[in-house]
């Protein structure tokens, strides 16, 4: 692939406003590993590699399994996430695919309450600008380092 443009390095004042959300969900009352799980899921669904090695290895040091990260693609077919993950799973796919039928919002309204439901979503949609951030300007998928960015 050529070379493009670096954008950690020559788009730091763009990128503030998306450090800052993650700031933000960092001190949400959403928890660490649901959010981790979420965040791999939508990197699945948008074949961002560099957002998926990224995620990957922030899961596992927080301690997630790696029996629950491989299967994630599969999670509906699984037995081993709870009902509110399997919830935030599906309110991220609908989410990030642009088609949020209301029986994925009540389902999602029934394990979120307003505030994390907001969080939520704002989770999912900061990891879609993400993710559509390093398939334009790509890093190297396997590069990164656990606490890189914060």
């Amino acid at each position: 692939m050529e070379t493009r443009i670096n954008i950690h390095e020559k788009g730091q004042d763009a990128l503030k406003t998306l450090y800052g959300i993650g700031g933000y969900l960092k001190k949400s009352t959403l928890e660490s590993a649901l959010l981790e799980l979420v965040l791999f899921r939508v990197s699945q669904i948008n074949s961002c590699a560099y957002c998926l090695d990224m995620h990957y290895k922030d899961a596992r040091h927080k301690g997630e399994t790696e029996q629950r990260l491989y299967g994630l693609s599969a999670w509906r077919e699984t037995s081993y996430y709870t009902n509110r993950e399997r919830a935030a799973f599906a309110w991220a796919e609908a989410v990030t695919k642009c088609d949020v039928p209301d029986s994925v919002y009540k389902e999602a309204a029934s394990e979120f309450n307003e505030q994390e439901l907001i969080d939520l979503t704002l989770a999912i949609t900061n990891i879609n600008t993400w993710n559509r951030i390093n398939l334009a300007f790509p890093n190297e998928p396997g590069t990164y380092k656990v606490g890189q960015f914060g």
